[in-house]
């Protein structure tokens, strides 16, 4: 009789801590899962595809400025590499949030005062803010870097100070290796400006330089049938994406008489374009007899006696 009275006395005291509380608790961890869970696939959908030929949701501006002839692999790889790292940051940040609303509900729950918490939490951000706001700045430039997709991971950039191929787009920093195989790191938050070389297209251009005694309507028809004939018959052809064009004659110094011509290609190939180009011009003037600067100087120069 006593224990039985006495049994109901704890059951009937320590219901709400037994059975209610608990109760909550649980309700509310299986509340954050399932709405992680929700999010996360909600951003997995719209990072990644759906299908190995698809197309992330966020790949839509990128191939919406990739010009026609630039080959659909290169922008699907870009894109899904950007959306990639997007998707990453943006789990990672709801992950982070759920799991701080439900301790703050857990520990309300336990009868606990979460108010000196978040006021205390508030004098912690603030005090980082003021100490780290380097490394804050830092984050929030490369989330807008990827955001806007200033740049990605094989792309030719002008950093201002480090010039050279991408090789790493990163939260808080970025990596530049440059054409002497140095490997720059560079803070996301000191990047003040961006040139990108070898997104969407790039251009060509050929500067070739002639003597003033040369005659220039022949020089220019020259130039033109062999860059032409250069992009028809050799190795880059696939990666000039328009004819090329001569504009005539660029400048005139007291040295030489300058001809342009440009074409555009896919990017990061214009180099390699460029070089070509001028081996086929300069091959050409020679075979035509258009003389080059550097001859008309030493025949004006004067002679041994």
């Amino acid at each position: 009789m006593f224990s039985s009275q006495l049994a109901f006395e704890l059951t009937d005291t320590n219901r709400d801590w037994l059975i209610q509380r608990p109760l909550q608790i649980a309700i509310y961890i299986v509340m954050a899962l399932i709405l992680r869970f929700v999010l996360h696939r909600m951003i997995r959908r719209i990072t990644r595809p759906r299908d190995p030929s698809g197309k992330p949701a966020l790949s839509k501006s990128l191939r919406e400025r990739a010009p026609r002839g630039v080959k659909d692999a290169m922008v699907n790889a870009r894109s899904a590499q950007r959306a990639t790292t997007i998707g990453s940051v943006l789990e990672s940040t709801v992950s982070i949030a759920v799991l701080v609303w439900v301790v703050l509900q857990v520990l309300g729950i336990l009868g606990i005062n979460v108010t000196p918490f978040i006021a205390s939490a508030g004098v912690i951000g603030v005090a980082l803010g003021f100490g780290a706001q380097n490394l804050v700045r830092d984050f929030l430039s490369g989330i807008f870097m990827l955001l806007e997709d200033q740049y990605g991971v094989g792309d030719v950039v002008d950093l201002g100070e480090a010039t050279g191929t991408v090789e790493s787009v990163g939260l808080r920093v970025t990596t530049i290796r440059d054409i002497n195989g140095t490997l720059w790191y560079c803070r996301n938050g000191e990047i003040l400006r961006v040139g990108n070389m070898s997104q969407g297209y790039a251009v060509a251009v050929v500067d070739l330089p002639i003597s003033h005694s040369a005659n220039v309507q022949r020089a220019c028809e020259v130039a033109l049938s062999a860059v032409l004939d250069s992009a028809v018959d050799t190795a880059i052809a696939a990666d000039i994406l328009d004819p090329p064009e001569l504009l005539g004659v660029n400048s005139v110094t007291a040295a030489s008489v300058t001809l342009r011509i440009t074409t555009r290609v896919k990017p990061g190939r214009q180099w390699a374009v460029q070089r070509a180009f001028t081996r086929a011009a300069l091959t050409a003037f020679e075979n035509h007899g258009v003389e080059a600067p550097f001859l008309s100087v030493v025949s004006s120069g004067p002679s041994d006696s």
